[in-house]
């Protein structure tokens, strides 16, 4: 898939990355060289992995090109030879994103700081919260802060708004911020692969609410926090990213949580930045990721 970019002057290059995945075959990673030098193009940084287990072959492509849709073209091709599933587009380019809460801010005021600081190439047109507790971060930070509250009877109209929200900004990542609400299952199937939520536990274990409690009902030694895609099965996406920190008998479950904010903030940037970087491939329920 090509991505809107914005083509250069003849006399520059710009600077791509190409993502893709197909079924292992040899050859791949000649045919991929040599259609970027027949763009007359440069490979900057090259990753790749074959998952003897799936059969699925995967790369990471970063490069200097003289023309966008020579390479687009040539990409098309070449992904028709191999059956490929890719995804181009510019490298440094913000991503549109919306992010979602309720009325924990630890999450929303360490991305936006991050944002400001450009450590994370996302753009953010909206802050969508179901309770109004976070808008003053969103305010200070100059994000638009929308109002959608959520209840039982009114949800399929609340996700409506967000998906009006999704085509009017055109939308390509919603990060869910400790949102505490489950989201539908034809949200997630229409959002695929691009809906980010931060689960805090260190998954598989103890999923659903009130993970630390649950963690210290069972006097744990570690907690942690899990990035993962959002699917239609609560908390069971494909993983991004994991942390943990080392807890003791003396912590009570509101220490845990506590001390847990700090493990989710750096989990749920780390996950946010990759995936604006193109350096996440789904691989089944699990992901690739090209450090």
């Amino acid at each position: 898939m090509l991505r809107t970019m914005t083509e250069t002057k003849s006399s520059e290059t710009i600077k791509l990355v190409l993502t893709l995945s197909c079924p292992d075959r040899p050859g791949i990673v000649h045919a991929v060289s040599g259609m970027v030098s027949g763009a007359g193009g440069n490979i900057i940084q090259s990753a790749q992995f074959a998952d003897s287990d799936t059969g699925l072959f995967f790369m990471r492509v970063e490069m200097d090109v003289p023309s966008v849709h020579d390479i687009n073209a040539r990409v098309e091709a070449l992904a028709a030879d191999f059956k490929m599933a890719w995804d181009l587009d510019q490298i440094g380019r913000a991503l549109r994103t919306v992010i979602m809460v309720s009325k924990e801010g630890h999450c929303l005021s360490d991305l936006l700081y991050r944002v400001r600081d450009h450590s994370i190439p996302i753009d953010v047109k909206a802050v969508v919260g179901n309770h109004p507790d976070l808008a003053p971060i969103a305010t200070f930070y100059q994000v638009p802060f929308i109002l959608v509250p959520v209840t039982k009877d009114n949800k399929p109209e609340a996700e409506r708004q967000l998906l009006d929200l999704v085509a009017a900004e055109k939308v390509e990542l919603v990060v869910l911020a400790r949102y505490m609400q489950i989201l539908s299952d034809k949200l997630c199937r229409q959002m695929s692969g691009r809906i980010i939520n931060i689960h805090h536990s260190f998954l598989p274990s103890f999923k659903g609410a009130k993970p630390y409690d649950q963690a210290h009902d069972r006097g744990v030694k570690l907690i942690g926090a899990t990035a993962h895609y959002v699917t239609a099965d609560l908390d069971e996406g494909p993983i991004i990213e994991q942390d943990v920190s080392r807890v003791d008998h003396t912590f009570t479950a509101i220490d845990m949580r506590k001390q847990g904010q700090d493990v989710e903030r750096r989990v749920l940037a780390q996950a946010v930045k990759w995936h604006a970087e193109h350096r996440v491939l789904m691989n089944g329920n699990r992901t690739v990721i090209f450090h």
